[in-house]
C-alpha cells in the first residue's frame, strides 16, 4: 500500500485519467473529491462489499434454481 501525505487542495493522479483531490480535512474526516472517466466504477468500500455479497447470493440462487429446472425436466422426460 502506497501511504501519501497531502494538505488540502493537493491532488494525487493515478494513471492518465483519475485525479484525486483533498478537498476538506476536520479533526477525524477527509474529504476527497475524484475525477474519473464514467465508466470507471467508484464505490466506498462498505458498498462494493455489500454488492460483492449481493451478487454472490444471486449467482447461488441461480445455480438453485437451475439445479430444480433440471430435476423438473428430468421427471417430465421420464
Amino acid at each position: 500500500m502506497l501511504v501519501l501525505t497531502r494538505k488540502q487542495g493537493e491532488k494525487i493522479r493515478i494513471g492518465n485519467d483519475i485525479v484525486l483531490t483533498v478537498v476538506g480535512v476536520t479533526d477525524n474526516q477527509v474529504k476527497i473529491g475524484i475525477e474519473a472517466p464514467a465508466d470507471v466504477k467508484i464505490l466506498r468500500e462498505e458498498i462494493y462489499l455489500k454488492v460483492k455479497e449481493h451478487t454472490v447470493q444471486a449467482t447461488k440462487m441461480s445455480k438453485i434454481q437451475l439445479d430444480m429446472n433440471k430435476l423438473q425436466l428430468n421427471k417430465i422426460n421420464k
